[in-house]
């Protein structure tokens, strides 16, 4: 496969990319050149001057996966990724600290007039009084969203013995309590107490504007401002007024509506200071982002799942701690219910049983149609678009969740029906290497290793069929690793599992079959 790097990344991150794909380093392409050369390539990876528009997807008939080596994805057309199947992912955890730093930096340029008295003594003027300073010593900072870079930001304000006061109606009183700082129940109930005010959130409908006249009206006379978020979460207007009138200090603005911002009326205000866009612009941060994205978009190329993606379904870090071991066991279920099942599945039941029940499992969901629908077609199916794969060829599932598991910490069951009738498999995770565990089909117990090839014969629990099976496998040169039967009761149903060292054709399991009157056959390659 080949990846196209369209930006300049760490060349730790283009090392990673080589180790396992052909790499192009084109650097100076224009969105014509881009849309004429996307068509060779099975990656991209940008970093925000690059536009991944719909046309240059769209051109993009082998592409898998869009990297953008930096936190915000606003430079592609993620619409339009999802709807093709394509992966779009960045590296949110790169750039946090040297984001948190930079909002510490503007609070604290603010706090002692640094940008304003450096300008004065270039113009070899010595003005001690008119920048006379405020300490932040035990002011308090009010940040808003604690995400990643919010709690980093609150945790170096606390170093500087100020106290927080926050806002995130997402974090729990026990996790302010851990972080060591106060939360504030409304956003109305932090303003009037901030002396300096801090936000930190993504760019949505709901956080564009945030800030406007009422908000500023209720906001500290004197309060000094931070913004490395995001442009547009502070109406322009009302804070222009703001500083007008004094009801705001000063500000300290690093990111915009529009960029590059080389004009704003904001500029005119000596008590702003204004940064381009400098949040992530360390040397560290840049280094972090290109290796990160270089891995991610390695790891979907390998079929994986990518923890960053923002097309799928988000799972928090905790979380995937949990059910992440659990992700293939769920897709190579999915997979061997596409090859056993007779006639077409309209929906899958999956149960979650002990530990997993207490999780969110909705990537599990996800994983289990990609294995099944990965089985039944040609199309290229992923995390991205297996939902709506599956919504399309009128596939849905529903879900059940029971605590109590007897022999397991957790196990997942999935009930495939068809109008032919039920197939029901279910796995488990053992061992401290979590190793995968088939442990159910149909009505039969088992304890098999999953590997890529196995079969399973159903037949009338007799004598001499495992030395038949055994004959027939080992005249065709296929070699058996494993073997184990189960059943019902002595005398009633029996079920073969087989793990094989390779494949067993239709035409040999069919012929087996017959010779040992199974009334059901299955080979399964994972």
């Amino acid at each position: 496969m080949k990846v196209l790097v369209a930006e300049k990344i760490a060349a730790s991150g283009i090392e990673v990319l080589k180790e396992q794909f052909e790499v192009d380093v084109l650097t100076d392409l224009t969105p014509e050149q881009l849309v004429e050369k996307i068509g060779e390539y099975d990656g991209l990876v940008v970093r925000s001057a690059t536009k991944a528009t719909r046309e240059v997807i769209e051109a993009g008939v082998n592409l898998k996966i869009i990297g953008r080596a930096g936190v915000g994805v606003d430079n592609v057309d993620v619409t339009a990724a999802t709807e093709r199947g394509v992966i779009v992912c960045n590296a949110p955890t790169s750039n946090i600290v040297s984001a948190a730093e930079h909002t510490i930096a503007l609070m604290l340029a603010q706090a002692r007039n640094i940008p304003q008295a450096n300008a004065s003594m270039k113009q070899c003027k010595w003005e001690r009084s008119k920048f006379t300073g405020t300490e932040v010593y035990e002011k308090t900072l009010g940040v808003v969203g604690l995400g990643r870079i919010g709690a980093l930001v609150a945790e170096r304000a606390r170093g500087l013995g100020m106290k927080v006061l926050a806002f995130d109606p997402y974090v729990s009183e026990e996790r302010a309590a851990q972080m060591g700082l106060e939360l504030a129940s409304t956003l109305d109930e932090l303003l009037p107490r901030a002396d300096f005010l801090t936000v930190h959130l993504p760019k949505t409908k709901e956080t564009i504007g945030m800030f406007g006249a009422a908000e500023f009206a209720k906001m500290k006379t004197g309060v000094r401002l931070m913004n490395t978020a995001r442009g547009g979460i502070y109406q322009e207007d009302a804070l222009i007024e703001a500083l007008r009138s004094g009801k705001v200090a000063s500000a300290g603005v690093d990111v915009y509506e529009k960029e590059p911002c080389t004009d704003s009326p904001l500029f005119e205000f000596e008590q702003v200071i204004a940064t381009p866009h400098l949040g992530a612009s360390t040397e560290e941060a840049q280094d972090r982002a290109g290796e990160q994205i270089a891995q991610f978009v390695a790891a979907g190329l390998r079929g994986e799942m990518v923890p960053t993606a923002v097309n799928i379904a988000p799972v928090a870090p905790d979380v995937m701690e949990q059910v992440g071991p659990y992700i293939p066991v769920a897709e190579s279920l999915g997979s061997a219910l596409g090859q056993i099942v007779r006639g077409q599945v309209y929906e899958l039941e999956a149960h979650f049983v002990g530990a997993l029940a207490g999780q969110d499992t909705r990537i599990l969901k996800t994983a289990l149609f990609k294995g099944l629908l990965t089985a039944v077609t040609q199309d290229s199916i992923n995390f991205v678009n297996a939902n709506l794969y599956a919504e399309q060829r009128g596939i849905t599932m529903s879900e059940h969740k029971r605590t109590d598991s007897f022999d397991y910490v957790s196990v997942m069951v999935v009930v495939a029906k068809t109008e032919l009738g039920e197939v029901k498999l279910g796995a488990t995770l053992v061992g401290k290497k979590n190793e995968p565990r088939l442990i159910l089909m149909n009505e039969f117990e088992l304890d098999m290793a999953p590997t890529r090839y196995m079969a399973f014969l159903k037949y009338g629990d007799r004598t001499g069929v495992v030395g038949a099976v055994g004959g027939a496998l080992g005249e065709a040169k296929i070699n058996i690793a494993s073997m184990q039967v189960g059943r019902t009761e002595m005398g009633g149903s029996a079920l073969m599992g087989i793990n094989v060292d390779s494949p067993i054709g239709p035409e040999l399991l069919s012929r087996i079959a017959e010779q040992v009157g199974a009334e059901g056959a299955w080979s399964i390659e994972l």
